[in-house]
């Protein structure tokens, strides 16, 4: 994907752990990606480890989770932030790794960069209560941020499809497994609704299956592209109109993927 001229370009990508992507040339794909603002999720190592791997160049922001190996958010930035939050304002969230706030000046305006990592969940477990708690508190944030500024993009492994367009096997799926329950999808019905946030990637990719953004490493799942759309770009209105190419990384072979999730890249023209 070219990179017109001026274009803000943000890429997210769920990392899961960033020792192992780096040890799958991860570099590789960054030196190749010209992103000015890079989002990751699951960093899953210390602070110092992800600051030694990214090397000089940036400026990061990185929430980690106070489980050790567990979760973990960044935000990677070519210019330093003017101002940043390191969680989404819950107590019971304040250590879970999983959102983080950084203002951006662009050409005189603040934009608003938000890395999020919702819980993957587990049926009939306290890790779905605990899902459904913070995609609640995700409902109160994301209203307040759009209240208080008209250009804010939360990105990240949302760990929901929104619509049948974003799985290849929803029969199978629907109602049985996390991630695909109607009462998680009716989170994001309000997120695109009531909340006012757009779905960039959808946007811009129109009425068409995925693009995918997640396929497990078991089994055939990438290699006959049975995939799930579970990393998101949302953006105010405001935003959203300034979204102009969009694209998802997928590794062109199995054994050449850094991650099980493909980076989600956008570019915006301020």
């Amino acid at each position: 994907m070219s990179k017109d001229a001026g274009a803000l370009r943000v890429a997210s990508v769920n990392v899961n752990g960033i020792r192992a992507a780096y040890k799958r040339n991860m570099a590789d794909w960054i030196a190749a990606r010209d992103v000015d603002i890079l989002c990751l999720q699951e960093v899953r190592a210390p602070d110092q480890v992800l600051r030694d791997l990214i090397g000089e160049g940036w400026f990061i922001l990185h929430a980690e989770a106070k489980d050790k190996g567990r979760a973990g958010v960044a935000v990677l930035s070519r210019t330093q932030p003017v101002a940043v939050r390191e969680n989404i304002g819950e107590e019971y969230f304040a250590e879970s790794g999983r959102w983080v706030e950084a203002d951006f000046n662009v050409n005189g305006e603040i934009f608003t960069v938000v890395s999020a990592y919702v819980h993957s969940g587990e049926l009939g477990t306290q890790k779905q209560e605990d899902k459904y708690r913070f995609l609640q508190r995700m409902t109160v944030r994301l209203a307040e941020l759009k209240n208080e500024k008209d250009h804010v993009l939360v990105v990240g492994d949302l760990n929901v499809v929104h619509t049948e367009k974003d799985i290849k096997n929803w029969k199978p799926n629907h109602n049985k497994r996390a991630g695909v329950m109607d009462e998680e999808i009716a989170y994001f019905d309000g997120f695109f609704g009531e909340s006012g946030y757009k779905d960039v990637a959808r946007a811009l990719a129109g009425d068409v299956q995925g693009p995918y953004t997640w396929w497990s490493f078991r089994g055939q799942a990438f290699d006959n592209d049975a995939g799930w759309r579970i990393d998101y770009h949302m953006a105010t209105p405001a935003l959203a109109a300034k979204a102009i190419k969009s694209h998802a990384d997928r590794a062109s072979a199995y054994d050449l993927r850094f991650s099980d999730h493909a980076p989600l890249v956008v570019d915006y023209q301020f």
